[in-house]
């Protein structure tokens, strides 16, 4: 594969994987990184459309079967993994093209379209041949001024991280991994329950590594949160502004419950706590913006001429002599 046609290593982070969604074209979704498993945190995240999960690979046997392909042909969008560095959009991709409710966007709904009655392994070749699909997932990589000749491929001792997803797809709870030759459905579930199913699979298989790995990365799909707070709030001014109007339901973000908000004051309140919701969730979208502008920027011809003009002005020298004799110090 020519230099150019490389897919690069992306870090793991919710505003990366927003911003990479965004850009393939999706509307309305957003990444939510995890801290815990317990109900009340994913419910407080509803709806979830999948959930991507990190691990460090190693080889161990797997004796789960997989689906054959036409047990799931034209109900699955399932890719085998035909590239290296290309895990982490692949799984996004399993979640985004498997869920028939979201805005994909001409890009995407093009590659399912177009991929519909393609096999597992041609279906990994259509993502590693999308010039646009490769050109996003790139761009968040850092800059790298300095190049090695030669590329150094992956050594036994090496650590290689993977990227799984898990979902409901009809009535069924599933793990896509491209690095397996099918689905593996792993239960009955419906969408009411599938968090609290994969939430016991996920839990047992981080329980499992626990005594030789402790680093793993859980992240959900999930819709965009700002949407999901300005409808509670037309909701809310609605409700406000209609004279004599009775109940009101308003779910509560903290634990995903519904209340019934009757009062004025009960209003007001709830318009408040939406509002600061919906401010802190605007804030977010703009630090992750901020954040990948820094990590797809250059930074080295600054950095050397800024040393060039310290060096100009014979400033450079002395400052090694402090760097060296503060490092001998510690």
């Amino acid at each position: 594969m020519a230099e150019g046609d490389s897919w690069t290593t992306i870090e793991s982070d919710p505003g990366v994987f927003t911003e990479l969604m965004t850009e393939m074209g999706v509307q309305g979704v957003q990444m939510e990184e995890l801290w815990s498993l317990s109900q009340e945190s994913l419910q407080a995240l509803s709806p979830v459309y999948g959930l991507i999960f990190l691990f460090k690979w190693q080889s161990e046997r797997d004796d789960r079967p997989a689906l054959e392909h036409a047990d799931y042909h034209g109900k699955i969008f399932f890719a085998k993994q035909v590239i290296n560095n290309a895990c982490a959009t692949q799984a996004i991709l399993s979640v985004l093209l498997n869920r028939p409710q979201l805005h994909l966007g001409p890009e995407l709904t093009s590659l399912r379209e177009f991929t519909a009655d393609f096999t597992p392994d041609m279906r990994g070749l259509a993502i590693s041949n999308s010039e646009s699909i490769r050109r996003v997932h790139n761009s968040f990589h850092p800059p790298q001024p300095i190049v090695p000749e030669e590329s150094r491929m992956a050594e036994k001792d090496d650590e290689v991280y993977h990227f799984i997803s898990y979902l409901p797809i009809d009535g069924h709870l599933y793990e896509l991994d491209g690095l397996k030759p099918g689905p593996l459905r792993l239960c009955e579930a419906t969408e009411e329950d599938w968090l609290q199913k994969a939430s016991a699979i996920i839990q047992s298989r981080l329980e499992r590594y626990a005594q030789s790995e402790i680093r793993f990365n859980l992240m959900a799909v999930i819709r965009d949160r700002r949407n999901v707070y300005r409808e509670q709030l037309a909701m809310l001014q609605t409700q406000h502004s209609s004279p004599g109007a009775a109940d009101c339901v308003a779910v509560d973000s903290e634990g995903g419950r519904e209340r019934q908000i009757s009062s004025k004051e009960d209003v007001e309140s709830e318009t408040m706590r939406v509002q600061e919701a919906l401010h802190q969730e605007t804030a977010k979208f703009k630090r992750w913006h901020a954040e990948n502008i820094r990590r797809k920027t250059n930074y080295v011809p600054l950095i050397f001429n800024f040393l060039k003009v310290l060096a100009e002005k014979n400033q450079l020298g002395g400052l090694v002599e402090r760097a060296k004799k503060l490092q001998a110090e510690k």
